[in-house]
Order: C-alpha cells, then structure tokens, then sequence
C-alpha cells in the first residue's frame, strides 16, 4: 500500500484495483493475472475439497451439522435444475451447476474481507504488491467462466440436435425455413450467441466491482483521522452484512443463468 505521504483517493483506488501481472510476450493481450489465476485455484480446491470430505464421511444415520450442510445445499441444487432443466442431461447439469454456485459463491465472498488488512498481510507476509482477493471482480474470470457455460452450450446443442440440426436452426429459425430469411435468421441467431457470454459475464462481474469500489471508499474515511475511521467501520460493517445477500445472489443468479442456456441447447425453436 502507498506510504501516508503519498496517499490520495486516486492512488489509493489504483493500488486495490492493480492486479499482480506476468506477461508472456510483447502483446497486451498475453498477460496473465496471477493473482486472479491463484486465487480462483486456491479458492476452487478448498471449496471442492470441503464438499468431498463431508460427503466422503457421510453416514446414514443423525447427520453432522457439516453434513446437514451439504445435503442443503445439494436438495437445493438439485431441486433447481429440476425445475428449469427438461432434457435428459440432469446427471450432467446438476453436478456442474452445484460446482458453478459453490465456486463462484467462495470467489465472491473474498470481497467480504476487510482490503486494508488482507493488503498488509500480502505485502509483510507474502511480499506480494497488487495482489487482489476478489477473483470475480477481475472480468476476465467472469468472462472465462461465461465462455465456458457457453461453449458447453454449442457442443450440447450439436450432439443433441446433430451437427445438421444445429446448422439447419441457425439458419431456419425463429423466422421460417424460407431462403429469403436465412440472413435474418442467421443474424438473430449470431446476435443471440453473443449476448449470451457477454451479459452472463458482465452481470456478475458489474455486481461483485461495484461492492468492491463502495468498500474501497468507505475506506478511505479512515485517511481523516479517527472519527472518520470509527464513521467509515460503521459503515462497512453495514455494507458487509448487505453484501452477504449480494454475493450469494450473484452466484445463485449465474448458476441459473447457465442451466436455463443448457436448457435451451436441449430445445428446439
């Protein structure tokens, strides 16, 4: 973090927002965020690896709370893609959207750490500038994990429908089978690709930035002295407790987002 003397609101926002960066050649493009990169594998093993234990110990009897947990959230899961999947791919669909949520619920809730304290210790401890907690509000994770969602999306729609069928829907629908309408057709299919991955992506990442710039500027009440510190913990502490709500809403959201679009890959128009 910069020294007192060199702090303003703009270096201070610039300092939290800087992510920690190898580049892999002269281009901008191939630079890797190696803190967006470790977090989210850090992040993922021990949110998996917890989930596995529990289940691997799991008894048929008066179940732990840890194992009450899990069941929870698994029933809950579970329950959803019931509801909004209706092709033959449920094995498939419901262990992916529980990795999803529970993934992406532990990549959100790193924004509920307090950013002053966790950029000290991975500057004294780690020796670690620029290094941010909050995987999700990088975009490009956002991004990976939309594309992802859907490329899984075209890869079910041709092995359901065939590569024929999928190629015959871009061009023959929702309009008519009408040759004078394939442009049309093919136009509203293309638009509809490329919105999808775009506003999955860009709704979880505007959601999970936006908390991180409120916290950042609560923050910065503690550069005016002690009343403004006392002010601005209030206050963040009241932002926390919302954000609860934000960051597990977010990950529920985008879990069902990317069920209904494995959903529609099953249909047809």
């Amino acid at each position: 973090m910069a020294s007192d003397a060199e702090l303003t609101p703009t270096s201070y926002i610039q300092h939290h927002l800087t992510n920690m960066t190898v580049s892999l050649g002269d281009s901008p493009f191939w630079v890797l965020h190696v803190d967006t990169l470790v977090m989210s594998l850090i992040l993922g093993v021990l949110s998996l690896g917890f989930m596995w234990m529990v289940v691997r110990k799991a008894t048929t009897g008066v179940p732990s709370k840890k194992q009450a947990f899990v069941e929870i959230l698994i029933e809950f899961v579970d329950g959803q893609v019931k509801n909004s999947f209706h092709g033959n791919r449920h094995k498939f669909v419901a262990p992916a959207a529980l990795t999803i949520f529970v993934w992406v619920l532990m990549l959100n809730t790193m924004d509920l750490l307090p950013i002053d304290i966790m950029a000290w210790i991975y500057t004294n401890i780690f020796g670690l500038h620029n290094w941010r907690s909050v995987p999700t509000t990088d975009v490009n994770t956002t991004f990976a994990l939309a594309l992802s969602i859907w490329l899984l999306t075209i890869y079910f729609g041709i092995q359901v429908k065939g590569m024929g069928g999928w190629i015959a829907e871009l061009f023959c629908s929702p309009f008519g089978k009408n040759p004078l309408l394939w442009p049309l057709n093919l136009l509203f299919n293309l638009i509809e690709y490329i919105s999808k991955p775009l506003s999955h992506s860009l709704r979880l990442f505007g959601n999970i930035y936006a908390g991180e710039i409120i916290f950042l500027l609560l923050g910065m009440w503690a550069a005016t002295g002690v009343a403004g510190t006392v002010f601005g913990a209030v206050l963040g502490l009241g932002w926390a407790i919302f954000h609860i709500l934000i960051v597990t809403l977010q990950a529920f959201i985008f879990m069902m987002l990317t069920v209904v679009y494995l959903s529609m890959a099953h249909e047809s128009h």
